[in-house]
């Protein structure tokens, strides 16, 4: 039951609930204490565990009546005899009951008549899974499709394509090939017994096929989606289509909400404010509950600021949407992120984002700034609207492929935004063996930048973005 546990918990995971490696022992110890009697208390006992939020505790309930299913395979054979009349003053049900135990009794007396004549079909009889399957004995059958399914490693299931491979190996494991060798050996042998046979070997596989679409959609669920994230995470912006958009816009939210829990501010006591006291009576213990010392409530928040600017023209426009989209997920942590955007000509847009919704705000931004461009002129506007407010708590990112159409770089702007910045950051879309090449200028910008990276996907994003976020603390 521990291996089980460790892999019910592992199937939450995939469904994205967190649980930490100690947690995973504090369930093993609730699990030890309560026992696996009682189904209700157990599972009441691990969601208090391993729950911690509404919404993770719906995804729990979901998966653990789901694992821990408790209904047995039925192996019956489909096929019922006719029904005949019932006599005066007999139960329906019970007549339905005996015709049904005498058909299944005269299927197993014509297979034993024709395994008199064939050594390959007396074989058969004499295993347990065909005399399990003859009683239509469920614990049984189910049992060994339970123990089958973990000796080929069905929770390593991922892809639909892998249901027919699972399906197929784990009847292997049960000895469904002496099945198939008796049912060859009949036809060959034209016998009459041979629809019975044919009848079991179907409804076998049917119910290790119904088993293996169960523990498909349990443990490949979570995995698929986890697969499409990372597709997803390493595939160029540019090339996402329009379907898929919604999934990235997730993804980048999963993204920021992961970084926003790994980078906390940093705080520091003031010694003024709202008192703690607690923590006041607390430290007093060892001096007999006298308050030698004080502490506040009250904490000084130091928020970064970072200007993001964006090249919005048709090149680069896509990857300028998920950047502006990532930093305004993390404005918890982020919250002085002022925006501007250009092309021939730069407008900080800030306010498109404190109006509308980010995505919204993105389309007016790529309506209003899009067209031709024109870094110099750009750097100048962004000169004109901001270069003053540039100071050593400022990080300045930049996003564009830095091709000018041959016109005036104006680097001595960006010396000037070097010199006052905390950290310049230029992000291009662009690999990095293109820099330099026809009218690229990343080369001579690279020179008035503390950082410059390709970035042309989510998961370069994120990581440019957790480094920022280190070096803002």
């Amino acid at each position: 039951m521990q291996s089980n546990l460790v892999d019910f918990i592992q199937v939450l995971r995939t469904h994205e609930v967190r649980i930490s490696p100690a947690e995973t022992l504090d369930a093993m110890e609730v699990a030890r204490r309560l026992g696996y009697a009682n189904r209700t208390l157990l599972r009441d006992g691990l969601a208090m565990t391993l729950a911690k939020t509404p919404e993770e505790e719906v995804i729990f309930l979901h998966c653990f009546d789901r694992f821990f299913q408790q209904d047995l395979s039925n192996f019956s054979v489909p096929e019922a005899p006719p029904a005949s009349e019932a006599e005066p003053g007999s139960s329906p049900e019970l007549d339905a009951a005996a015709q049904a135990a005498q058909f299944s009794a005269a299927q197993v007396a014509a297979l034993q008549l024709a395994a008199e004549n064939n050594a390959t079909l007396q074989s058969l009889l004499q295993t347990p899974l065909m005399q399990n399957l003859l009683g239509n004995d469920r614990t049984e059958l189910t049992l060994a499709m339970n123990q089958a399914a973990e000796r080929v490693g069905l929770q390593e299931i991922q892809m639909f394509t892998q249901k027919g491979q699972f399906t197929r190996r784990i009847l292997d494991a049960m000895g469904e090939e002496q099945i198939r060798n008796a049912v060859i050996a009949l036809e060959q042998d034209e016998s009459p017994a041979l629809p019975v046979l044919q009848r079991y070997r179907d409804t076998l596989r049917e119910q290790v096929r119904d088993y293996v679409e169960r523990e498909y959609l349990l443990h490949a669920e979570g995995k698929n989606r986890q697969f499409m994230d990372e597709i997803l995470s390493k595939t160029r912006l540019n090339n996402i289509e329009h379907l898929y958009l919604h999934k990235v816009h997730e993804l980048i939210r999963k993204m920021a909400k992961k970084l926003a829990s790994r980078h906390s501010r940093r705080r520091k006591l003031l010694k003024r404010g709202r008192l703690d006291m607690a923590k006041t009576l607390r430290k007093g213990i060892p001096h007999d509950g006298v308050m030698f010392n004080t502490y506040w409530r009250q904490v000084k928040k130091e928020k970064p600021q970072i200007l993001a600017v964006c090249d919005v023209s048709g090149s680069v426009a896509a990857y300028a949407k998920f950047l502006l989209l990532f930093l305004y997920s993390l404005q918890d942590i982020l919250p002085k992120v002022r925006s501007f955007a250009f092309s021939s000509h730069l407008g900080e847009v800030s306010a498109y984002f404190a109006d509308h919704p980010v995505e919204k705000a993105i389309e007016l931004v790529n309506w209003k700034y899009g067209g031709a461009t024109d870094y110099g002129n750009s750097l100048l506007d962004f000169a004109n609207l901001a270069l003053d407010d540039i100071n050593s708590n400022t990080t300045v990112i930049i996003l564009g492929d830095a091709r000018n159409n041959n016109g005036d770089p104006k680097l001595d702007i960006m010396q000037s935004i070097y010199q006052r910045a905390r950290q310049v950051i230029w992000l291009n879309p662009e690999a990095r063996r293109a820099w330099g090449s026809g009218d690229s200028e990343m080369l001579r910008y690279q020179s008035a930048c503390h950082f410059s990276a390709e970035c042309n996907n989510l998961k370069q994003l994120e990581r440019i973005v957790d480094q920022l976020l280190k070096s803002s603390r």
